[in-house]
C-alpha cells in the first residue's frame, strides 16, 4: 500500500475571489479493498468505507457547471459563412448595448410603467389618446382598454418567453421583438388611412346667447367605433414585442460582462428606456401642431386654438415603425454569445441563495417544456426573490400612479394649464427617473458591491425615498374661489349649482368646460356660465365683455386696443407659492426612488440560479403588472376622483369627468398611498435582507474539500498501521 504522506496545508492554497479552484491534495483516493487477516485477539480493523470525495455545495462550480461553460456558444458576427470585419466591432457588450438602447429607447417596456414603453408605449399613445378620443369618437373606458391591452399581452406570453428564450439565441429573440413592435406600431396607425378625411363640425359659441348650445342626447354608436379593435390589436402586437426585451436582454447582458459592470450595462439600458417616453412626448406635441390631413392643411380655416382642432398623431408611428424595423438586421447578426462570455462566467464567483438549488441539476435541465412548472415552483420557493419581487410590486404601483396623475395634481393644486402641468411633470420625472438609474449602476459597479450589500443599498435608498414622500403633505394648496363651487354668484344661486338667476337665460352646457377668470379673481366654469354676451378673440389669452354674473361689470363696445376687461380665458392664478419647493423635494424623491431600480434587478439576476435569471424576470414582470402596474392607475384614480366636487353631466344626465378637485383632501390621499406603499418596499427589502444566505465563500469551500480528504488519509494511515501490526 502507499505509505502514509502529508498534504498541503490549505490555507497557503492560492485562490482568487474571481476564479473558483477545486484544491487537489496527495491521495485522492484510499483503496482498501484487500487488508491482512488480524490476529487473533486484536480488534478488528474498521469497516472498509467508500472514498471520500468533497461535497458539492450550493454556489460553487462543480463538474455540472464546468460542463455548462460548453454552453456558450461565441461565434462572430454576421449571418452564416457572411461575416464582414467590419461587422466585428460591434461584437462586443458595448456594441450590443448600443442596439439594446435603441431599441429600449424605441420600445422601452419595464418594470415601473414611468420607465415603459419608450416612445411608442408610453410617448406616443400616451399624447395620441385624446385625439384618438375625438376622431373616432371612443369614450375614455374604451381608451383605458387600450391601454390595458398591452399589459394583458405582456402577462400572458412573458413567463413562457423568459422560460423558452434563456436556452435560445437571446438576440435573435430581441430581432423578433423589433418586428413585432415595428408591426404594432404599423398597424396603430392603419385607421387613419382607412377612416377617411376628418370633418370639423360648426365651432360651438362659448358666450352667452338666448337659444343656442342646446345639446341633443344620442345614444347610438358611431360607425368609428370598430376601430377600436385595430388599435387594441396594435397594443397586442406591441406587448408580444416588449415581452423579451426586459427579460432576456437583460440576462444576455448579464452574461456578457463581469460581474462588477453588470449593473452598470444595466442602469443605462434602463436610463435610455426611461427617456423613450420623454422623446415620444416631445415628438408626438411636435406632431400634433400639423393638421390631421397634412395635405389639407393650407385649405382648412381653423387653428391649433379652435377645440375642433385635431393633430397628425399617426406620423410617430410611421416612424416608430422604420426605427424598430432598422434594428431587426443588426439584433439577427449577434452571436448566441459574445466573444469571452465563457471566461467571463468561470471567472464569476455565485451569490445564489441558499435555498434555490434546483430540484434538477442536469445540463438538460430548462430545453424541455415539461421542465417549465418544476423551475416555476422552485423559483417561486425562493424567499428571497419573492421579496425582492413583491417590493418592486409597491413601487411600480406608486410610480405609476405618479406618471399618470401627477400632471393632474400640479394643475389642480397650482393653477396651470394641462401644458404647463404635462410639461411640469415631464421636467421631473424622467430626468429624475434616469439619473437615479444611472446612479444606482455606477455606484453599485463603482464600489463592486456583493448581493447582500447590494440589497442593503436598495433599502436605504427606499427609506430615504420614505422620508421625502411627505411633500405632498406640504404641497397643499386652498382652492382658489369658484363661482358655483365655493363662491355664490353674487350672493344669488346655490353652491354646487352652476345655473343662477344671471345665466339662467344662456342656455349653457356643462359639458363644455371652459374657464374664465374675471376681474373680481373669482373663476367661472366658462364664459357663458358668466353670462358674457362679447368677446375679442384677437387677443391672447381671448377676453370677455358684457358679463352679467361679474359684479360691477360696465357695458362697453369691444375693440381690440380695450385695455378694460371683464374676464379672460384660462383659469386664475393661483396664489400658492409651494410650486418651487415641491418640485425640487419631489425630484429628490424620483431620483432615489429610482437609484433602487437596478440594483433591485441584479440582486434578482444574483440571488437565482443561473438557468433561471429570464424566467426569474419573467416572473417579476408578469407579477409587476398583475400588482403594481395595472391596478396602480386604477387605485390613483379612485381616489382622486373621491375628492371631486364637481363632476362632468353631459346632456343624457351621464357622469363624466370631473372638473374640480378639493385640492387639499387630494393632497393628502396620495401622501396616505404614497406613504403605505413605500412601507410595503421598505418591509419587503428589509425581509430580503434578513432572509439572504449567500453561499459559502471559495476559501471555506476549501478547507471542507482538505478537512474531507485529511480524514481520508488519516483513516488509511490508521488501517495501514493496524495491518502491519497484525
Amino acid at each position: 500500500m502507499k505509505s502514509c504522506k502529508g498534504i498541503e496545508n490549505p490555507a497557503f492554497v492560492s485562490s482568487s475571489p474571481d476564479t473558483p479552484r477545486r484544491v487537489c491534495a496527495s491521495s485522492p483516493s484510499i483503496d482498501i479493498s484487500v487488508l491482512p487477516t488480524p490476529a487473533a485477539g486484536s480488534p478488528p480493523p474498521p469497516a472498509p468505507q467508500e472514498p471520500l470525495e468533497p461535497p458539492q455545495l450550493s454556489g460553487v462550480p462543480g463538474a455540472s457547471e464546468l460542463e455548462s461553460l460548453s454552453e456558450y456558444e461565441e461565434g462572430p458576427c454576421g449571418w452564416g459563412s457572411f461575416q464582414p470585419r467590419a461587422l466585428q466591432r460591434c461584437n462586443t457588450p458595448g456594441g450590443f448595448l448600443f442596439h439594446y438602447c435603441l431599441l429600449a429607447l424605441t420600445q422601452g417596456e419595464d418594470r415601473r410603467r414611468l420607465r415603459e414603453g419608450g416612445i411608442v408605449v408610453n410617448g406616443l399613445v400616451n399624447i395620441s389618446i385624446s385625439t384618438i378620443e375625438k376622431r373616432y369618437e371612443l369614450q375614455s373606458s374604451l381608451t383605458g382598454l387600450i391601454s390595458s391591452s398591452y399589459d394583458i399581452a405582456f402577462c400572458l406570453l412573458s413567463l413562457f418567453v423568459s422560460f423558452i428564450g434563456e436556452r435560445g439565441h437571446k438576440p435573435r429573440w430581441l430581432a423578433f421583438a423589433s418586428f413585432m413592435l415595428g408591426l404594432g406600431a404599423l398597424v396603430f396607425s392603419l385607421p387613419k388611412f382607412f377612416s377617411g378625411k376628418y370633418q370639423f363640425g360648426s365651432l360651438y359659441e362659448d358666450t352667452c346667447l338666448t337659444a343656442k348650445n342646446k345639446g341633443s342626447c344620442s345614444t347610438s354608436s358611431s360607425p368609428l367605433f370598430y376601430y377600436l379593435y385595430v388599435f387594441i390589436l396594435g397594443q397586442l402586437f406591441l406587448g408580444t414585442g416588449g415581452t423579451p426585451l426586459y427579460t432576456l436582454g437583460t440576462a444576455f447582458i448579464d452574461d456578457s460582462v463581469p460581474i462588477h459592470k453588470s449593473s452598470l450595462y444595466i442602469g443605462i439600458g434602463y436610463a435610455m428606456s426611461i427617456l423613450g417616453p420623454a422623446v415620444g412626448y416631445v415628438l408626438g406635441g411636435q406632431l400634433l401642431t400639423l393638421y390631421i390631413d397634412v395635405d389639407l392643411k393650407h385649405s382648412i380655416d381653423i387653428t391649433e386654438d379652435d377645440p375642433r382642432w385635431l393633430g397628425a398623431w399617426w406620423i410617430g408611428f410611421l416612424i416608430s415603425w422604420l426605427l424598430a424595423w432598422s434594428l431587426i438586421i443588426p439584433f439577427s447578426c449577434f452571436p448566441k454569445h459574445l466573444p469571452g462570455t465563457a471566461k467571463i462566467q468561470e471567472g464569476k464567483v455565485s451569490q445564489t441563495h441558499q435555498s434555490a438549488s434546483l430540484q434538477a441539476t442536469d445540463g438538460n435541465f430548462g430545453q424541455s417544456f415539461k421542465d417549465f412548472p418544476a423551475a416555476l415552483k422552485n423559483l417561486m420557493r425562493n424567499t428571497v426573490f419573492m421579496c425582492l419581487v413583491l417590493s418592486t410590486c409597491s413601487e411600480a404601483l406608486i410610480t405609476t400612479g405618479f406618471a399618470t396623475f401627477l400632471p393632474k395634481f400640479i394643475e389642480n393644486q397650482f393653477g396651470l394649464s394641462s401644458s404647463s402641468a404635462a410639461t411640469l411633470a415631464g421636467t421631473v420625472l424622467i430626468p429624475g427617473a434616469a439619473l437615479g438609474q444611472i446612479l444606482g449602476g455606477v455606484l453599485v459597479s463603482k464600489f463592486k458591491m456583493m448581493c447582500k450589500n447590494i440589497m442593503k443599498f436598495a433599502l436605504l435608498t427606499s427609506v430615504i425615498s420614505l422620508v421625502l414622500t411627505f411633500v405632498f403633505a406640504y404641497a397643499n394648496c386652498e382652492n382658489e374661489p369658484f363661482a358655483g363651487v365655493s363662491e355664490s354668484y353674487n350672493g344669488t344661486g346655490e353652491l354646487g349649482n352652476l345655473t343662477a338667476p344671471c345665466n339662467a337665460h344662456c342656455n349653457c352646457l356643462r359639458s363644455y368646460y371652459y374657464p374664465v377668470c374675471g376681474g373680481n379673481g373669482v373663476q367661472y366654469f366658462s364664459p357663458c356660465y358668466a353670462g358674457c354676451t362679447q368677446s375679442v378673440s384677437k387677443i391672447h389669452p381671448k377676453v370677455y365683455y358684457n358679463c352679467s354674473c361679474i359684479e360691477g361689470e360696465i357695458h362697453i363696445t369691444p375693440t381690440p386696443s380695450s385695455v378694460s376687461l371683464e374676464a379672460q380665458a384660462g383659469k386664475c392664478s393661483s396664489q400658492c407659492k409651494n410650486l418651487p419647493p415641491f418640485l425640487g423635494v419631489f425630484f429628490a424623491a424620483i431620483v432615489f426612488t429610482f437609484m433602487a431600480g437596478t440594483p433591485i434587478t441584479v440582486s434578482i439576476l444574483r440571488c437565482v440560479n443561473q438557468r433561471q435569471r429570464s424566467l426569474a424576470l419573467g416572473i417579476q414582470c408578469t407579477l409587476l403588472r398583475l400588482l403594481g402596474t395595472i391596478p396602480g392607475p386604477i387605485i390613483f384614480g379612485s381616489t382622486i376622483d373621491s375628492t371631486c366636487i364637481l363632476w362632468d353631466i353631459n346632456e343624457c344626465g351621464n357622469k363624466g369627468a370631473c372638473w374640480i378637485y378639493n385640492n387639499v383632501r387630494m393632497a393628502y390621499m396620495l401622501v396616505a398611498i404614497s406613504v403605505i406603499c413605500k412601507i410595503i418596499t421598505v418591509f419587503f427589502n428589509g425581509l430580503a435582507v434578513f432572509l439572504y444566505k449567500p453561499p459559502p465563500s471559495v476559501t471555506d469551500v476549501a478547507f471542507q474539500n482538505q478537512n474531507a480528504v485529511l480524514t481520508a488519509v488519516s483513516l488509511e494511515c490508521d488501517l495501514n498501521k493496524a495491518g502491519n501490526d497484525g
